[in-house]
This record gives C-alpha cells, sequence and structure tokens, in this order.
C-alpha cells in the first residue's frame, strides 16, 4: 500500500503496493495553514503518540516512583498530563513537622490511649481525630509500651536473681540425705583418701585439683569430668573444700561414690588451723559485719531509682550482690599456699565447669616465674565476657584507684587457674588482697561492686601469665547465643553467670554438656527429680524428715528419744496441707512403719521453739 500526495497538496491518494489500482482518493478542503505544516505535524504525532501512551499505561498501572534518570521522564510526565499529583513528599515533610511538635509537648490528660494497634485502628474509625493529636496518641502509646516492658524487664531480672541465689529443692534434699547417710552408715564415713593413700596427698609428682563448693552434684560434676578426660586418671588427687553444714553430705558422696582411679580428699573450712580470725581478719568483717550483710542479702530495689539505670546495669548490680561474695569458701583461694604447704604446682577450678580434655598438659606450661595462669578476658568481642578491662571492674572516681590503676588494663579470668605455689610463697599477694578489701570497706563498697575478682585483680597484678582461651571458655552461664561448635572444642566450659545448669533457668542447649556427666550419678538425679524421700502407710504418702536432722534442730529435747529409726511427718505431698505430726517407727530389717504416735503441730513446734532458744 503506498500513499501518495499532490504536488499542491490538495489531494491524497492511497493505492495498491504496485500503483495500478487507486483504493482510496481524498481531497482537502481549502487550508487556511500550510500544509506541510500540518504533514510535519501529523508525522511528529505519529511517532510520539504511542510512546505517550505506553508511557501513561506504566505509570497508571505501577504508580509514580521516585525516578531522576532521563528514560524516566516519561514516568514523571505521564501523571501530569493525565491531571495526577503525587503528594506523597509534602505528606511526610508535614508528619515530621507534626512529630517535633508534638516531642516536647504535653500529651493530653483526657487523651483516652489504645492498648493495642487493634484498638488504634478502631479509635480512628470512630473518631476524626486530627494529625496532631494522632502524633500524640502515638507518642502516648510508644511511652506507655516502653514503661511496660522496662518494668517486665526488671522484674525478670529480679526473679531471675533470686532463681539464681537460691538452692533448688532437689539439691538441697540430696543434701539432707547425704548428711543422714553420714550419720547411720558407716560406709559413708570411712576415711577419704584411705590411710595408704594419705602420703600422695602431698606428693608433687601427682597432678592436684582444688574444689572449693557447698554443692554437692556440681563438685560430683567437676571430679568425673576431669577424672573421665584424663589421660592420666591415676595421677589425679583431688582436694574439695567446704563448709561445715555440707561436710558430712559431702564426705558420704565421695565415700559411696568414689572416683576411682584418682584420689578425693574432702576437708570442711573448719578443720584448717591456720584459718583463724587473726589471719583472716577482714573476711571475718566481710560475713559479720551488718551494713556489708544487708548490702549483699537485703532488698535490692528498695531506694533503687530505676528510672536511671539500664537494665544491664541493673542485672551487673544484682550480680554483684550476690550473697556468696562474702562467703569465705569464693575467698579461700587467696589462701592455697598456707592451706597446701606442701605442694609445689596446682590448678584451682571452680564448681560450675565442665572438663572436656585432659588437663594434664597444664602442668607442663612454663609460667616465667609468674604465679597465676589464667585465660585474659580482653581479647574477644563479645561485651558480657571477653572483651573486659580494668574500667569494667573498678569505679575509676575514687582517687585510689584512679591513681593505682590503668583502665585500659585487660582483666583475667578465675574459674580455671594453674598457680605456681613456690613463686606465690615468695610474694605479698595475700597481704595485698587484704589491703584493698580494707580500703573497699572503709569507702563503703565505692571502690568495686562485683564479688572477689577486682581485688584479685589488684593482688595478681603483675603476676598472671595469660594462656591460651582454648583452655577455659567462659560466658555459659550469660550468652545464650554462645557457639556450640567453640564449646564442644573448649579444654574447660565455664557456666559463669547466673543460669547455672542446675537450675531451671539454665539455658536448654547448653545443659546437656554438664547434664552427661551428672547422668553417671542416676541415684543423684533421681532424688533430684523426686525431691525428698516418700514414705507410705497405708494409702496416706508421708514425707519423713531423719532423726538424726530433727536432733540438729532441735538439739537436746529430740536427743533424749530413743535411737531408733524414727521420722516426722511434716507435710501430705499430694496437698500440701500440714498434717499432724507423726513419729513413725521402722523395722529396722525390712524398713516397714510400724506402729505409731501421732503427736500435734503445736507440740512440735513448742518443742523447736525451746530447743533453738538454748
Amino acid at each position: 500500500m503506498q500513499l501518495h500526495f499532490s504536488p499542491s497538496m490538495r489531494s491524497i491518494t492511497i493505492s495498491s503496493t504496485n500503483g495500478f489500482i487507486d483504493l482510496m482518493k481524498i481531497k482537502v478542503a481549502a487550508r487556511h495553514i500550510s500544509y506541510r505544516t500540518l504533514f510535519h505535524t501529523i508525522l511528529i504525532l505519529a511517532f510520539l503518540l504511542p510512546f505517550v501512551f505506553i508511557l501513561t499505561a506504566l505509570v497508571t498501572l505501577e504508580g509514580v516512583n521516585k525516578c531522576s534518570s532521563f528514560d524516566c521522564l516519561g514516568r514523571r510526565l505521564g501523571p501530569k498530563l493525565l491531571g495526577r499529583v503525587d503528594d506523597s513528599g509534602r505528606l511526610v515533610r508535614d508528619f515530621y513537622k507534626i512529630l517535633n511538635e508534638v516531642k516536647t509537648g504535653e500529651i493530653p490528660a483526657d487523651l483516652k490511649l489504645p492498648d493495642s494497634f487493634e484498638q488504634l485502628v478502631v479509635y480512628m474509625k470512630d473518631n476524626p481525630y486530627d494529625a496532631k493529636t494522632f502524633a500524640f496518641m502515638l507518642r502516648g502509646m510508644m511511652e506507655k509500651f516502653e514503661r511496660e516492658i522496662r518494668e517486665s524487664k526488671f522484674s525478670e531480672l529480679m526473679n531471675k536473681h533470686f532463681a539464681a541465689s537460691s538452692v533448688p529443692k532437689g539439691i538441697h534434699c540430696m543434701s539432707l540425705r547425704l548428711t543422714d547417710e553420714y550419720s547411720s552408715n558407716a560406709h559413708a564415713r570411712k576415711q577419704l583418701p584411705p590411710p595408704e593413700l594419705l602420703p600422695l596427698l602431698s606428693d608433687n609428682s601427682h597432678h592436684h585439683f582444688i574444689l572449693s563448693t557447698d554443692n554437692i552434684l556440681a563438685a560430683s560434676v567437676v571430679v568425673t569430668s576431669t577424672v573421665q578426660s584424663s589421660l592420666k586418671p591415676k595421677k589425679i588427687v583431688f582436694h574439695v573444700i567446704t563448709d561445715k553444714k555440707t561436710y558430712a553430705g559431702m564426705h558420704s558422696w565421695f565415700a559411696l561414690n568414689p572416683a576411682n582411679p584418682a584420689i578425693v580428699e574432702v576437708k570442711g573450712i573448719h578443720q584448717f588451723d591456720w584459718l583463724t580470725t587473726e589471719n583472716v581478719p577482714v573476711l571475718d568483717a566481710l560475713e559479720n559485719e551488718s551494713g556489708i550483710r544487708n548490702y549483699y542479702h537485703g532488698n535490692h530495689v528498695a531506694g533503687a531509682n530505676l528510672s536511671d539505670t539500664s537494665p544491664r546495669k541493673f542485672a551487673s548490680k544484682l550480680q554483684a550482690r550476690s550473697p556468696k561474695y562474702i562467703s569465705l569458701l569464693n575467698h579461700i583461694r587467696i589462701y592455697i599456699p598456707e592451706l597446701f604447704p606442701n605442694l609445689d604446682k596446682v590448678v584451682f577450678l571452680d564448681d560450675d565447669v565442665v572438663i572436656q580434655r585432659d588437663l594434664s598438659p597444664l602442668w607442663e606450661i612454663d609460667l616465667e616465674g609468674k604465679v597465676n595462669g589464667a585465660v585474659e578476658t580482653c581479647r574477644g568481642e563479645d561485651e558480657w565476657v571477653m572483651s573486659k578491662h580494668f574500667r569494667n571492674y573498678f569505679n575509676f572516681s575514687h582517687h585510689l584507684i584512679a591513681k593505682h590503676l590503668d583502665p585500659d588494663e585487660c582483666a583475667w579470668a578465675y574459674g580455671m587457674n594453674i598457680f605456681d605455689l613456690r613463686a606465690w610463697r615468695k610474694t605479698n599477694i595475700r597481704e595485698t588482697y587484704h589491703s584493698w578489701l580494707r580500703e573497699n570497706l572503709k569507702s563503703n563498697l565505692t571502690m568495686w561492686k562485683l564479688g572477689t575478682l577486682p581485688p584479685a585483680l589488684i593482688a595478681f597484678k603483675g603476676h598472671v601469665h595469660p594462656i591460651d582461651p582454648s583452655w577455659h571458655m567462659l560466658g555459659l552461664g550469660y550468652q545464650n547465643n554462645t557457639n556450640i561448635e567453640s564449646v564442644k572444642k573448649a579444654a574447660v566450659i565455664h557456666y559463669n553467670g547466673q543460669s547455672k545448669p542446675w537450675l531451671q533457668i539454665g539455658f536448654e542447649h547448653l545443659r546437656p554438656f554438664w547434664t552427661k556427666c551428672a547422668k553417671v550419678h542416676v541415684d543423684a538425679l533421681e532424688m533430684m527429680r523426686q525431691g525428698c524421700v516418700l514414705m507410705r502407710q497405708g494409702d496416706a504418702p508421708k514425707m519423713c524428715i531423719s532423726l538424726h536432722l530433727m536432733r540438729q534442730l532441735t538439739r537436746s529435747h529430740v536427743s533424749r528419744m530413743p535411737r531408733s529409726s524414727l521420722d516426722f511427718t511434716v507435710r501430705n505431698p499430694r496437698s500440701g496441707a500440714l498434717a499432724d505430726l507423726v513419729i513413725c517407727t521402722r523395722n529396722p530389717k525390712s524398713g516397714a512403719l510400724a506402729n505409731s504416735v501421732t503427736m500435734y503441730q503445736k507440740s512440735l513446734v513448742m518443742v523447736l521453739k525451746l530447743a533453738r532458744s538454748e
């Protein structure tokens, strides 16, 4: 098909392709404008209109986007050609302006704040709020939710602190059962270690570990994991130190569950002749001074301005006020050279560690004349554990701290430490430790807050030899996001922090590394699961306490009772209600309950009060 224009531009002929047949002939009327101009106009429109149509369609379908390149010109012009204007930028600017206005203004007292997003939508439908009122409502909702979240966080931290400071019922009852066993079972009282092995307790060719704890189950896990991981278990000697109230139960446990072929010695603090008030005057003050005891055992919220502190700082303060920090068991490591005068080199372990690798190479590490081989905690990136310097532990606004310490000095960790006792005995570490504890007491605990590590950081200053971090991995009681592969590779894993593996607040994915060692002791886990032992007489279940323990509680009054297998039923385990107190007589051979004599609750309470008053 061909298009022909006459020379005068007065007619247009449309013919077939070969030009022989005229399909149409159009005559153009008289013109008022130039035909040449009309031609050029039609030609230009023929090229432009398809592009404008396509671009306009695209913009209409996809919306108008910000675009600065030349090829987006149609997108920007299309909506204007169709009468559409993009007001989103202006709306955003206006909203920013309103938000800035309400940022410092007072929220109207009569403004009702919704409790959820759904309520906000309903309020906006039912009430024609202006933009400023809507902004005030958003601000009020945000502040309200922030307060609630903050209060919940502080409550969570307080509850976690109480949970971490308490003793689980199962562990407590386990200690009671073992203490009772110590009084009634000769095997539980046998000498540890046997007389023929006593010379090995001071034999420096063996590997000596020291563990200080009042947690029997935790101690068993530390000893068991060490022996199981060792390539030379026959050379292991454990010195377990505990307090007076736990000594009988701890001794019973290791007497009835020997860690063969290793040697275990159990000693109570009361059995060390060196630990006298004259030798540890500062620690005696720590345990008995009323202000100190109130600081660690008192109300941690009363008088505290929670609005001026962050949850993280509050958590650190709670941890620093753990009662364990005034226990002599926690400070005992500073007296190791005096308590074990015949030993040259020892490894001190905390009770919340698990050993996963043979530790005998630790005795081959050259400490280069230093006293303490420890992992430094300033070489990592995480803020909780491995990025600690002196400024994280001390108050550098105190003039003595600012004068003697460097805030950027690297800190190190307790939990797994190699101590060269020969080098230690040549230093004044213990005197320095006491001196700084005394200064902190004088300053009303304003020099540092967190337990036993800060005075040790000062006392061991210049006496620490860094060891490879793979020997000691920390933070399993702090961090939920601990790398599992790193845990598997570490020689010693340390559950330092509140989330101990034997507590319900422990991290579930990290607990198996501890329970795999505890599972060796099926009886202990069963006792923890069931709590105190249950006994039955007919259909009535009874929870009983042995006569030996009642003698300890009631002293002379109960001790006049005949020495037979007697128990006191205290509470109905099903209902939890207090029942009549029953003295149950057992058959010594079968263990069955025989005739019983009923006492009333008030009678025993009176006996207890009389006994305690004496």
